[in-house]
């Protein structure tokens, strides 16, 4: 048999041996480069990878709209997004904005009154202070000034524009004790603690069925008993009047913290009358009578005394009164609307998406911010009011709104929880194993779980991320 051998066979041989050549050259350069690559997905992709593998199949998840965010804020860079830039119901991680308006504006002292006097009367102007004879707090510089004057006494009551309950609140819950009213001049928390106390047995040793019936502070309004034997101690109230129907319960001792309507001034004006004999004329400025233009002001308590229990325990009622003090400060009355709308316009521009944000609390549905939203602002809280401030002013773990979460975590991660039903949310700060400090947000909506579930899902990605990276 006859081969035909090409004219070209001496380049064929060169090109096969070349061939063979970079072959040998480029295999393991190929996989150095695969291993380049794969490395450099590192951390970011691989977190983000492993993130939704591992966590996000979690069941609490299943049928829930997730958004999660890291940014390392020792390297400076981004390591986790996660539906980012998507809007969520943030719960009451809205009081973070809302710290944020306080520390930024409030000083370090909560302004609790304004005054000013003009021949026989001292002119008083509210500005929105929860603290004022709160039971939270045992000093109450306004109380005594208000109990050392001698003049009469006359109140501003036109600089209060907002409403008692917030814009999308839930309007049958106004007798829980986390919906309070708010209100140009708060006393005493704006709620009344009703008591009841009832014997087992008296003096002779037989069974008394009696009880007794205390409220804190002392109120003269209408309260009657409802006939019969209840189970359960309880006390009820129409939505707008205090008009009061007592149900005994079968409780040695219960208590219950019931808000009570404020009308503006009114309750107030009548409490401080009760507590301290003093009456206060209530006027506001389209009566004719004008206000002396300087003022002086009363500082009651320490901001951060303030803010500390307005985050650890997510009390609504500090946030929501924290609004109504800025917008007195800044704009010369108390609307939590116009103020938001002048914060998200100079302070919070830069946001990378534009929140919807409504109330001071989060009770209400309609806020809505992103996951990136919240890394960007606590960056904005970390550079203007510096990390041992905001540790002293965030729950760390098993403490306030924490307790019995992130144990192992206490004195490494700060964060402010959120709860709505069927929404959870949890951002804050985290120093890891490797003393990286990262800044996250974890918002859970709609889920269809129990609260307990979602948050012990989120936990097990927390403590995971402190302890690998």
């Amino acid at each position: 048999m006859r081969y035909t051998i090409p004219k070209n066979r001496d380049k064929l041989w060169r090109d096969k041996n070349e061939n063979e050549h970079m072959k040998q050259f480029f295999t393991p350069y190929c996989t150095f480069l695969t291993a380049v690559f794969l490395y450099s997905c590192s951390p970011a992709q691989k977190l983000s990878k492993h993130f939704q593998k591992e966590y996000l199949t979690d069941s609490a998840f299943t049928h829930a709209h997730v958004g999660v965010a890291v940014y390392d804020a020792t390297d400076q860079k981004t390591i986790l997004q996660y539906n980012s830039n998507k809007y969520f119901v943030p719960a009451s991680n809205t009081k973070i904005p809302t710290l944020y308006a306080g520390l930024k504006y409030l000083g370090n002292q909560l302004p609790g009154l304004q005054y000013a006097e003009r021949n026989d009367s001292v002119f008083l102007t509210p500005t929105g202070d929860p603290t004022f004879l709160h039971p939270d707090f045992k000093q109450q510089p306004v109380y005594d000034f208000l109990k050392q004057q001698t003049k009469p006494l006359v109140i501003d009551n036109s600089n209060f524009k907002a409403e008692a309950l917030g814009y999308g609140w839930a309007w049958e819950d106004y007798l829980g004790s986390y919906m309070v009213e708010r209100s140009p001049m708060p006393i005493y928390g704006n709620f009344i603690t009703w008591i009841q106390e009832r014997s087992i047995e008296n003096k002779e040793g037989r069974k008394d069925t009696s009880f007794v019936l205390i409220t804190d502070p002392e109120i003269n309004w209408d309260v009657k008993f409802a006939p019969g034997n209840f189970s359960s101690f309880n006390v009820t109230r129409p939505r707008t009047s205090n008009e009061y129907t007592v149900y005994s319960g079968k409780e040695t001792k219960r208590e219950l913290e019931i808000p009570f309507v404020t009308n503006g001034l009114q309750a107030t004006v009548s409490f401080i009358y009760d507590t301290i004999n003093k009456n206060i004329s209530l006027i506001n400025k389209e009566s004719g009578i004008s206000f002396p233009a300087s003022k002086k002001i009363i500082y009651s308590q320490p901001s951060d005394s303030m803010f500390k229990r307005l985050m650890y325990r997510s009390d609504n009622f500090y946030a929501e009164q924290t609004l109504q003090m800025v917008s007195e400060q800044l704009l010369g009355y108390m609307d939590e609307q116009k103020l938001i709308d002048s914060i998200i316009k100079s302070e919070f521009r830069g946001m990378p998406q534009t929140p919807k944000w409504v109330d001071g609390s989060g009770l209400s549905r309609y806020n809505l911010f992103t996951p990136d939203d919240f890394i960007w602002l606590l960056m904005k809280m970390k550079q203007e009011f510096g990390m041992e401030r905001l540790k002293n002013l965030f729950a760390t773990g098993n403490t306030g709104t924490l307790r019995n979460y992130y144990k192992e975590e206490a004195g490494f991660m700060y964060a402010k929880t959120g709860t709505l039903s069927g929404h959870v949310a949890l951002s804050g700060f985290l120093y890891t194993s490797k003393n990286k400090l990262l800044v996250f947000s974890f918002l859970v909506n709609n889920h269809n779980t129990s609260t307990t579930a979602v948050r012990r899902a989120v936990e097990k990605f927390i403590k995971a991320l402190r302890v690998k990276y």
